[in-house]
């Protein structure tokens, strides 16, 4: 078996995983579980679930637009966030 860790990096010992898939072969009562963010992502822009926009662009565009950010301490993220703003605003 291959060395299993935390996220923490804690090594886990067999006995401890054996006890893991127990319990969880038991089954779990997820209406007592503790709520928490689950899986990547960042937090919410707003209340609520931020709604996510993906589009793509030409490798030039965003070079571009990624080295203006940089130079101005912000993300592409922002920029677009700011450019998408200006546009239903106008």
């Amino acid at each position: 078996m291959a060395d299993l860790k935390t996220k923490k990096g804690t090594k886990l010992s067999k006995a401890a995983v054996d006890n893991l898939a127990s319990e969880a072969e038991a089954g779990y009562d997820l209406s007592k579980a503790k709520h928490q963010r689950v899986g990547p992502g960042r937090p919410s822009l707003a209340e609520g679930e931020s709604p996510r926009i993906s589009y793509r662009v030409a490798p030039v565009l965003f070079d571009r637009a990624k080295k203006r950010a940089k130079a101005e301490g912000r993300t592409v993220s922002e920029v677009a966030r700011e450019a998408l703003q200006k546009y239903v605003a106008s």
